[in-house]
Formats: structure tokens, C-alpha cells, sequence
């Protein structure tokens, strides 16, 4: 029997090295002659990331996990340039191109074909050293369909408007789309000069792949978008093999323990369906004073129950603030609700207790909900999170609006606004909380043995050991 070596290439980011380490354990339980090797960037905005990595990987010896070395002067790139994971990915280059060179003879030796590289598309200059070394290489895109959508559409938008987007540029038809989607839903840095010629560098490349892994589900993004994607001749197969997520929910390095333990007991204290869950994402977000100010009077005018975590750690930046609350919130809504740092989500999801998600769509998140079928309130914050509320809102109805198109520097969304959007997804049987309970069991039917997603893995593994 052949034995195939798939190596993985993950963005130093927890959402990103979650999802790889998941699909590496699905690849090897479904099939005997795959293996993994996962090489590990460092990156000093994320120094847990190794231990996470490992914690993630657990025992498993059929995945291993090889370091890159941080080049020099990595931080400073970082900080001064909009292009930096780009021209970072550029940077390790040689690095990979070594380790893979050594992987390559090493598993020679053991009888064993590495069969593939597969990239995180923010590592998409890597793809020359799978050319140079004759490896099949394939884009793990982590986020969802029509994201990938809009990405593959970008260079015809390109040839149509020459340069970045502008706030006054006409709603974009896209591919895979039911409704035309506002331009200001996009990605904020493809509204300058650098983040749109880096995006479009970035598109311009997916289709010199062997194929797609989407972390997303035919029944969620229909079978129909990826035949109207791939029937250009030109887009290689797309595997619809999600939704991948880490059920484990390992807590975060830094996660408080016995915070964690006060957190799901006093869950288990309080009636069904009654408590709202408040958290944007691993990576946070800071609000400012008057933003909190409103999310406090906004959750204690609601009258729900609530989590919240509410985060003191600028995003990116080794930086504590304190946080500013309502003067007597804390008082008034003791045992009605908790404020912490950071809550086991996956886990918060999953308790009987917990009736709604305000998020900042990202897609980890969203998939994480739909799994639980949690209904949610969008709050996007960045990078596509935008288009992920309005697609979770406009196109599939699984999601309650509070607001699509915030922009994190400059709006304040008021206690009011958040108070009716509480109130509205918290609201017994709803058009939203059912089709969010019907799509839950459509989820893990897909990934179960004979699902959609678990036959689109089968047929990735057919293809990558076929090209041996």
C-alpha cells in the first residue's frame, strides 16, 4: 500500500492553526495511507502559538510538526508595512524550501511519497517552491465560499475598475451571490493602493492550484456555486470538506482556570436557552470607553443574562488597558450576568444554557454556532467578517442583524441599537433560531461517514494518492 505525505503550511494565527491541525486529524482517521506534516512559522505576534500547536496535536503520531525559524528584523517588517504577510511568507521562503527538501528525502527513505503542499493562502508565495520541487500544491481556505468567491472574482474586477475599491463604486454581483453585495462589505484594505495590489497578487495565483479545501459545507453554500465557480475551465476542484472545527475547545495559554470552572458552573445554574454570549473572536477586539459604555447599558437594559468577554489586550500589541464600565453595572447586573477576560467558547456554545451569540463573524465562530445551532447577532469587526454577517443575513437568514457594515475606527454603536438586536435574537422560537437548529443537524450530517464533506475529503485523498 502507498503511503502519502501531505504537508501543511498554516498562518501563525489561532483560527487558522486550529482549523489545520483538525483537517490533518480528519485526513489521517479516514484514511490508513495519509499522514501529516505541519511546519510551524513563528511569528512574534503570537508567541503561544507552538504550545498551542502541540496541545492541539496532542499524541498523535501521525502528525508531525516542524519549526520555521523567525527571520531577523521580522517585527520590524511587521509594523511598518500593509503587505507585511506577504512579504514575511516571501521571506521564509528559503527556510521552507530547505525543510522541505530535507522532508522530501527523509520520506523517500521510509518508502513513503510526499504527495503535496497544501498553503494557507496568506502563504501563497510558497507556492513556487512546490513548482521548483514538482509537489502538487493545494490553498486550505479557511474561510467560507462566497469569500472565496469574491477572491476568485477579483481579478476580473480588476479588469473592469484598474484600481482599489472606492465607497462610491456601484454593489458588486458576485459569483455564488443571490443578492448584489455593497461595496463597503468588502475587506477594508482593498480599499487602498497596497492592501488591493496585495489581494490581487494574491487571487491572481489560486488557480495555478491542484485544488481548494473550503472550510464550509455544500448544504450550507450550495453544490450549485461550486459547479458556477469551477465551470470556467480555468478554477481547479474545490473540496467542500467543512464544517472543520476543534470541538476540544483547548483553553487559551493564558486562560484563567479557575475562572473557567466559575464561568460554566454558574452556566449550569441558569435556565435554558436564557443566557446571551458576547465574545469577538481569538484574536479580540478592544473597545473603547464609549463603546463599552453602550454594550453595558445596552445588555442591562435588555434584561438577558449574559457573558461577555471583554478583552484588555489591544489586538496585535503587548498592550493592557483598563476596562471602563457604566458606573454600578457590575452591581446592578451581579449574578445576572459575568464580564471576563476570556470564556472557553466552543464549550460556551454547547451548554443548554446559552440561547444567542453576539460575534464578530469570523467564520471559526460562525461554524462554531451553526454546529451548536446558536442563532447569532453580527457584529463584524475586520478582515472579511463583513461579508460573512451579510452573507449569514442577507443570504441564509441564520443570523439576526445588529450591524453589517461597522467600521471599528470610526462608528459607536449606540445601547439602543444593541438592546433591540439583543431582543430579537433572544426571542423564543424564531424564523432565525429554528433554521439555525435544522442547519446544526445538516452540519454534522455532512462531516459524519457518507456526508458530503466527509465524501469530498474521500475524493481529495483519491486525487492527491492518484497523482502519486
Amino acid at each position: 500500500m502507498k503511503k502519502s505525505e501531505l504537508v501543511f503550511i498554516p498562518w501563525p494565527m489561532v483560527g487558522h492553526l486550529v482549523s489545520t491541525v483538525e483537517i490533518a486529524k480528519r485526513l489521517i482517521d479516514q484514511d490508513d495511507r495519509i499522514s501529516v506534516t505541519i511546519l510551524c512559522i513563528k511569528l512574534w505576534l503570537t508567541p503561544f502559538a507552538d504550545e498551542f500547536t502541540k496541545s492541539l496535536v496532542g499524541s498523535e503520531t501521525r502528525i508531525k510538526l516542524i519549526d520555521i525559524p523567525e527571520p531577523p528584523s521580522s517585527e520590524l517588517l511587521i509594523k511598518t508595512r500593509k503587505d507585511y504577510f506577504y512579504l514575511y511568507a516571501e521571506s521564509l521562503v528559503p527556510q521552507v524550501r530547505n525543510t522541505l527538501k530535507h522532508i522530501i528525502m527523509s520520506s523517500q527513505s521510509n518508502s513513503i511519497q510526499v504527495s503535496g503542499l497544501v498553503l494557507d493562502f496568506f502563504c501563497m508565495p510558497m507556492l513556487d517552491v512546490a513548482n521548483e520541487l514538482g509537489l502538487n500544491s493545494y490553498i486550505f481556505f479557511t474561510c467560507n465560499l462566497g469569500f472565496l468567491s469574491f477572491f476568485l472574482h477579483l481579478p476580473t474586477c480588476h479588469d473592469l475598475i484598474g484600481s482599489e475599491f472606492k465607497d462610491s463604486d456601484p454593489d458588486l454581483i458576485l459569483p455564488g451571490f443571490a443578492n448584489p453585495v455593497p461595496v463597503r462589505l468588502i475587506p477594508a484594505h482593498l480599499f487602498t493602493k497596497d492592501g488591493y495590489s496585495l489581494m490581487l497578487k494574491l487571487a491572481q495565483r489560486f488557480r495555478e492550484t491542484k485544488g481548494i479545501l473550503v472550510n464550509s459545507f455544500v448544504e450550507l453554500e450550495s453544490h450549485d456555486i461550486v459547479e458556477s465557480l469551477i465551470s470556467d475551465g480555468k478554477t481547479p476542484p474545490l473540496y467542500m470538506i467543512g464544517p472543520v472545527v476543534d470541538l476540544e475547545g483547548l483553553p487559551h495559554p493564558s486562560a484563567d482556570q479557575a475562572q473557567q470552572e466559575n464561568i460554566m458552573e454558574w452556566l449550569d445554574e441558569q435556565p435554558d436557552s436564557s443566557v446571551l454570549f458576547l465574545c469577538f473572536g481569538s484574536v479580540g477586539c478592544f473597545f473603547g470607553a464609549s463603546q463599552l459604555i453602550e454594550i453595558a447599558l445596552g445588555l442591562e437594559r435588555s434584561g438577558y443574562r449574559f457573558l461577555w468577554c471583554a478583552t484588555s489586550q489591544k489586538p496585535f500589541r503587548n498592550v493592557q488597558e483598563e476596562i471602563t464600565f457604566p458606573e454600578g453595572f457590575l452591581e446592578r447586573t451581579k449574578g445576572r450576568g459575568i464580564v471576563c477576560e476570556w470564556a472557553p467558547q466552543v464549550e460556551v456554545l454547547a451548554h443548554k444554557a446559552v440561547g444567542g451569540f453576539v460575534s464578530h463573524c469570523g467564520w471559526n465562530s460562525i461554524l462554531e454556532s451553526l454546529w451548536c445551532g446558536v442563532p447569532i447577532a453580527t457584529w463584524p469587526i475586520y478582515a472579511e467578517q463583513q461579508l460573512n454577517a451579510f452573507r449569514m443575513v442577507r443570504e441564509f437568514g441564520l443570523a439576526v442583524e445588529l450591524r453589517l457594515d461597522y467600521k471599528y475606527d470610526r462608528d459607536v454603536v449606540m445601547a439602543e441599537e444593541i438592546e433591540m438586536a439583543v431582543k430579537r435574537l433572544m426571542e423564543g422560537e424564531s424564523e432565525v433560531r429554528k433554521k439555525g437548529k435544522e442547519m446544526s443537524k445538516m452540519a454534522r450530517n455532512a462531516v459524519a461517514k457518507g456526508g458530503s464533506s466527509f465524501n469530498a475529503l474521500g475524493q481529495l485523498i483519491a486525487d492527491v494518492v492518484r497523482s502519486m
